[in-house]
C-alpha cells in the first residue's frame, strides 16, 4: 500500500517507517522540515508541513493522491513558540480526517495516549481527547491507539530520559508519580503491521499497556541494572526543587529546545499511564513482553552506556559554553576593556584597537545568544569553533608573545576547541 505517516521523525513514527517499508508498502512521510531526520529515513517520498499551517482539508488534498491508508504518530508535548498542542492533536488532524473521507481514504491508524478519555488535566491531554474524538465522527475505518509510556532500543523524550537518570548514583525520588504499563516499541509497530492487514478490525480504541505494572523509580531502576550500574541511592527532594526544575524545563521550551521535563510532563506523570490490554491482544494477537524481559535479551552496549552518561551533561555542556562566551565579550566589555586594548596596541592595531576589542566582544555574545536557541545552535557552535581559530592564528602572527603567558590563554584554547566539537557532536536530538 501507499501509507501516509505524520510524525515520521519521531520515537514510533521512525521505527514505523522502517518496518512499513521491510514490509513492502511505500510510505510517504510527513515531517515538520525535511532535514537530516527526515533524510535518514528510508521511504518512498517526503513531504515537509507544519501542522500549525495544515488545517484544512484543502491542504492535505494533494497530498492523499494514491493513498491507500494514514497512520498519524505525530504529537507535542507542550504550547510553545514551535509546538501547538491543539494544531498538532486536533485542528490538524482533524481536517486531515476531513480531507481522507472526501478522497475515499478507508484506513486511519491514529496515535492518541493513555488516559486522556479519564479527565483532560493538561492541554496536551485534552486535545488529544478531541483529535480522538474528530477521528471518531468519520465514516470510515479508524483505529485509535492509546500506548502508555513507549520505550524501546531507540531513545526520545521521555524514554532518552529514563536512561539519562539511570546513570546518576543518587537518584531523586519521584514519590507522586503514578504507575506505568510500560510498552514495548517492537509491539506497537507489530501492532500496526497486523492492522493494516486485509480484513482487520477498525473502529476500535485500544489501549496499549505492557504487561507489568511498574513505579516510575522502578522503571529507572531496571535501566540501571540493565547498563551494569549498582542501585542508585535515591533521595527525596524538597518540593520546591522539583517544581523549580519543571519551570526550568518550561523556560528551555521557549527556547526551541523540546526537554521532558516540564509542566505537563509533571501533570502526566502524577496521573500515571496505566489500562486494560485485554481488548488489545485480542484483536490483534500478541503477547506483549515485559520491560525486564526485552532489557534482558538485549545487553547493553557502549554506545548505550555513553548515551546514558552523556544525556544529562548535554544541557550542562551547552549552558556552561554558552555562558563562557558571554562571559567573555562582557568582561572584553567592561572590567578587561583596558587590557584587551593595550594588547592590541601592543599587536600593531593603532587606532582600530579600541573598535577591534568592541567588535570581539559583541561578536562572543553573539556567539552566546544563539548558541542558547535550539535552532541557532549549531551555527552558533561552528561559529564559536571558527572565532576560536581565528584568535588562535591572529593571537600567533600578531602577538606570539601569548604564547609564553604564564597564565596560558594559546594554550587554554585547544581544550576549548575540543569542547567545542564535543557540544556538536551531542547537539542532536533524534
Amino acid at each position: 500500500m501507499q501509507i501516509l505517516l505524520l510524525g515520521a521523525t519521531g520515537l514510533i513514527g521512525s521505527s514505523m517507517a522502517a518496518r512499513l517499508t521491510v514490509d513492502g508498502h511505500e510510505v510517504v512521510a510527513v515531517t515538520r522540515d525535511c532535514g537530516p531526520g527526515a533524510r535518514r529515513l528510508a521511504v518512498a517520498r517526503r513531504i515537509e508541513l507544519d501542522l500549525r499551517r495544515a488545517t484544512s482539508p484543502e491542504v492535505w488534498a494533494p497530498h492523499l493522491a494514491g493513498i491507500d491508508a494514514v497512520i498519524n504518530c505525530a504529537g507535542v508535548l507542550q504550547d510553545n513558540a514551535r509546538d501547538s498542542t491543539a494544531a498538532a492533536h486536533m485542528d490538524g488532524p482533524a481536517a486531515l480526517w476531513e480531507a481522507c473521507e472526501r478522497a475515499g481514504i478507508r484506513r486511519v491508524i491514529h496515535f492518541s495516549a493513555m488516559g486522556v478519555d479519564r479527565g483532560g488535566l493538561t492541554a496536551f491531554s485534552r486535545s488529544k481527547l478531541e483529535g480522538d474524538q474528530a477521528l471518531m465522527r468519520r465514516n470510515f475505518d479508524w483505529i485509535v491507539l492509546r500506548p502508555s509510556v513507549v520505550v524501546g532500543r531507540p531513545a526520545y523524550g521521555g524514554s532518552g530520559l529514563l536512561r539519562g537518570l539511570a546513570a546518576l548514583p543518587i537518584l531523586p525520588r519521584t514519590p507522586d508519580a503514578g504507575q506505568l504499563d510500560i510498552v514495548l516499541l517492537d509491539d506497537v509497530v507489530e501492532t500496526v503491521a497486523r492492522l493494516l492487514r486485509p480484513g482487520a478490525p477498525s473502529r476500535l480504541v485500544l489501549e496499549l499497556a505492557g504487561p507489568e505494572r511498574m513505579s516510575f523509580d522502578e522503571v529507572v531502576a531496571a535501566y540501571r541494572a540493565w547498563l551494569g550500574r549498582p542501585p542508585a541511592r535515591l533521595v527525596s527532594l524538597p518540593g520546591f526543587a522539583m517544581r523549580l526544575a519543571y519551570r526550568l524545563g518550561d523556560l528551555l521550551a521557549k527556547f526551541g529546545w523540546r526537554p521532558p521535563i516540564r509542566s505537563t510532563a509533571r501533570v502526566e506523570i502524577t496521573r500515571g499511564a496505566t489500562g486494560d490490554a485485554s481488548a488489545w491482544k485480542e484483536v490483534t494477537g500478541l503477547a506483549p513482553r515485559s520491560l525486564r524481559t526485552a532489557l534482558a535479551a538485549e545487553p547493553a552496549s557502549v554506545q548505550e552506556r555513553w548515551f546514558s552518561n552523556l544525556y544529562l551533561l548535554k544541557p550542562l555542556m551547552i549552558g556552561v559554553f554558552a555562558l563562557f562566551w558571554l562571559m567573555t565579550g562582557i568582561v572584553s566589555l567592561t572590567a578587561g576593556y583596558d587590557h584587551a586594548e593595550w594588547l592590541m596596541r601592543k599587536a600593531g592595531a593603532g587606532p582600530l584597537s579600541g573598535p577591534s576589542v568592541v567588535a570581539g566582544g559583541i561578536a562572543d555574545i553573539v556567539v552566546a545568544t544563539a548558541m542558547l536557541f535550539r535552532r541557532t545552535a549549531r551555527p552558533a557552535l561552528f561559529a564559536a569553533l571558527g572565532l576560536s581559530i581565528f584568535y588562535v592564528v591572529a593571537g600567533t602572527i600578531l602577538l606570539p608573545v601569548l604564547w609564553s603567558d604564564p597564565l596560558g590563554p594559546m594554550m587554554k584554547i585547544w581544550p576549548i576547541l575540543v569542547f567545542n566539537l564535543a557540544c556538536l557532536a551531542v547537539l542532536e536530538e533524534r
